[in-house]
C-alpha cells in the first residue's frame, strides 16, 4: 500500500500503544494502579509528618506527580511522589520559614531539575559501578524493611497475625490466580476482617486527615526578590540533586527489571516539570518513589504509563469520595505489603556464598560501603555517591599498577630503550619517575610510549621530571611512540608545569 493510501484513522492506530486493545493490559495495570494508590496513602501521610506539614500537603504531591510524571517521563510504570528523601531535605526551610517558602523552593528545584536534564546529567549514570547498585537496591530493601518496624512497635497483639495472615496470602494467593494482584487482595481481606470482628488496631485513619477537595493551583506568598532566593536556593538545589538520583536509579533498576530501556533525559526534565506543577498545587515536591515503583512493577507486573497515571488518579478518588473505607484499612495490611516488596527487592543472590566467593574483595568492599552508608544516614543518594567514590579509587589503584617500564640496552652499549606500557594517569605516573635507572644508564635514552596513553597533567609532569633528572647529568632524552591524543597533550603541557618556567 502507497504512502498516499494510508487513511487518517490507519494512521491514528499506528500511534496508538501496543496493548491499547489488550484487555489483560488493562487489567494488569488498573489493578497495579489502584494497589498503589492504597500504599500510597499512608506513606504521603508520614512523609507530611517528616516535613512537618499537613498530610493533604504530601498526598496533594503524590498526586500530581504521579499524573504529571506518567505523561512526561521517560521511564514508563515508574511511580513519582512524594518521598522520604525530599522530606529531609526541605523540613529545616519549612520549620524555619513555613510552607509558602517551601513550596516555592519545590518549584526552584523543579527548574533546576529541568536545566540539569537539559545539560546532561542523566549521562552520569554510566559511571555509577554494578556493585554500587547492587548495593543500593540491597539498602533500599533493608530501609523499607526498617520503616515498618515502627508499626510493629507497641501495637496491639492482634497486628502481628494480621501481618502474617497478609504474607500468607500474598505468597499462596497467586498459586491460585494472578488476575487480581495478591496485595489488594490481601489489604481486602483484612480490611473486613477487622471492621467484621470489631478489631481495634491502627488504621490508615490514625495517621492523619485525609482531604476533602481537590487542590488548587497558584503561585506561593512569597516576596520575589533576591533575599527569598537567596533563602530557598540551597534547598531548592539539594532536593534537585537528591530527587533526580534517586529517579535515575530507580529508572535504571526498573530497566534491569522489565529488560526494557528508559530515556533518562527526558526523566530529569520530566521530574522537574512534575516538580513545577506540584508547587503551583501547593504539594511538597517529591520524586521516584522505589518501594511503591517495586509494588507496581515487580509485585503487580505493570509495565505502562496507564498504571502510574492511574496510581495518582486513584489516590485522589481514595481521598476524596472513599476517604471513611480507606480510613479503616489496617496499617498491619500495608505493612505486610511493604515487607513483602522487601524481600522480593534484596538481591539474595549478591549475598550467597557462592556469589561472594567469586567476586573480586574490592566489588564486595564498594557493595558493603554502599549498603552501611545508606542505612546510616538514611539517604540514598549520599550512599550512591560514596560508593561510586570507593570503587573509583580502587579502580585507579588497581589501573595505577598496569603501567610497566621495561629497559632494553643498545648492543654498541650508547642507547637504553624504556619501554612503557599501560594508562598514565595521576595514581600510575607518580610511580613512573623511580622505575628509570638514572645512573647506570647510557649518554642517549629512548623512551618508547607506544605501547602507552598519556590522560592528564600529572603524567607529562612525570616524563618532564625523568628528562630534568636525565639532563642533570648529562643525558638525552628523546620520546617517541606518542599517540595522536597524548601527543596534543604532551606538546601543550611539557615544560609548562614546572613553577620555575
Amino acid at each position: 500500500m502507497s504512502s498516499a493510501a494510508v487513511t487518517p484513522a490507519a494512521r491514528l492506530r499506528g500511534l496508538k500503544p501496543d496493548w491499547i486493545n489488550n484487555p489483560k493490559v488493562w487489567r494488569t495495570e488498573i489493578l497495579a494502579g489502584l494497589v498503589v494508590a492504597l500504599a500510597l496513602i499512608p506513606e504521603a501521610i508520614s512523609f507530611s509528618i517528616i516535613a512537618g506539614v499537613d498530610p493533604a500537603i504530601g498526598l496533594f504531591a503524590s498526586f500530581t506527580m504521579a499524573v504529571v510524571i506518567s505523561v512526561v517521563g521517560g521511564r514508563r510504570a515508574m511511580i513519582s511522589a512524594a518521598t522520604g528523601a525530599v522530606a529531609l531535605v526541605i523540613a529545616p526551610l519549612n520549620r524555619e520559614h513555613g510552607l509558602r517558602y517551601l513550596v516555592a523552593a519545590v518549584i526552584l528545584a523543579g527548574i533546576i531539575q529541568v536545566l540539569l536534564g537539559a545539560l546532561g546529567v542523566a549521562k552520569l549514570m554510566r559511571f555509577v559501578p554494578r556493585s554500587v547498585m547492587v548495593g543500593f537496591v540491597n539498602a533500599l530493601a533493608i530501609l523499607i524493611f526498617m520503616a515498618q518496624v515502627p508499626e510493629m512497635h507497641g501495637v496491639p497483639w492482634a497486628v502481628y497475625p494480621l501481618i502474617v495472615g497478609g504474607l500468607a496470602l500474598m505468597v499462596f494467593f497467586p498459586k491460585v490466580t494472578k488476575v487480581i494482584p495478591a496485595p489488594l487482595v490481601s489489604i481486602v481481606i483484612l480490611t473486613v476482617i477487622t471492621v467484621a470482628a470489631g478489631i481495634a488496631v491502627p488504621t490508615v485513619g490514625d495517621k492523619g486527615e485525609l482531604p476533602s477537595s481537590l487542590p488548587v493551583p497558584g503561585l506561593p506568598d512569597v516576596p520575589f526578590t533576591l533575599d527569598t532566593l537567596a533563602t530557598i536556593a540551597p534547598y531548592a538545589f539539594a532536593m534537585a540533586l537528591v530527587g533526580l538520583m534517586e529517579s535515575l536509579m530507580t529508572a535504571k533498576l526498573v530497566d534491569d527489571i522489565t529488560d526494557t530501556h528508559s530515556s533518562k533525559t527526558r526523566e530529569s526534565i520530566g521530574q522537574g516539570i512534575a516538580n513545577i506543577v506540584t508547587g503551583f498545587f501547593g504539594g511538597m515536591g517529591g520524586c521516584a518513589m522505589i518501594g511503591q515503583t517495586m509494588i507496581n512493577v515487580k509485585v503487580s507486573g505493570a509495565r505502562t504509563r496507564l498504571s502510574t497515571f492511574l496510581a495518582g488518579s486513584f489516590l485522589m478518588v481514595l481521598c476524596i469520595a472513599f476517604g471513611p473505607v480507606v480510613s479503616d484499612i489496617p496499617m498491619a495490611a500495608l505493612v505486610a505489603v511493604m515487607v513483602m516488596v522487601a524481600f522480593a527487592t534484596f538481591d539474595w543472590h549478591s549475598v550467597a556464598p557462592k556469589t561472594l566467593k567469586r567476586m573480586p574483595a574490592g566489588e564486595i568492599a564498594v557493595m558493603a560501603i554502599t549498603v552501611t552508608v545508606v542505612v546510616a544516614t538514611d539517604n540514598l543518594a549520599i550512599g550512591v555517591v560514596v560508593g561510586s567514590v570507593t570503587a573509583m579509587v580502587i579502580f585507579a589503584k588497581r589501573v595505577a599498577h598496569l603501567a610497566r617500564v621495561h629497559s632494553v640496552l643498545d648492543p654498541d652499549g650508547t642507547t637504553v630503550v624504556y619501554r612503557v606500557t599501560g594508562e598514565l594517569f595521576f595514581a600510575s605516573s607518580n610511580d613512573l619517575v623511580g622505575q628509570f635507572d638514572y645512573t647506570g644508564a647510557p649518554g642517549k635514552i629512548v623512551i618508547d610510549l607506544s605501547e602507552a596513553h598519556v590522560w592528564d597533567a600529572s603524567s607529562v609532569a612525570a616524563l618532564d621530571a625523568i628528562e630534568t633528572k636525565y639532563a642533570q647529568r648529562g643525558k638525552t632524552v628523546e620520546i617517541t611512540g606518542l599517540n595522536d591524543l597524548s601527543a596534543d597533550l604532551h606538546g601543550k603541557l611539557t615544560g609548562e608545569l614546572s613553577g620555575s618556567h
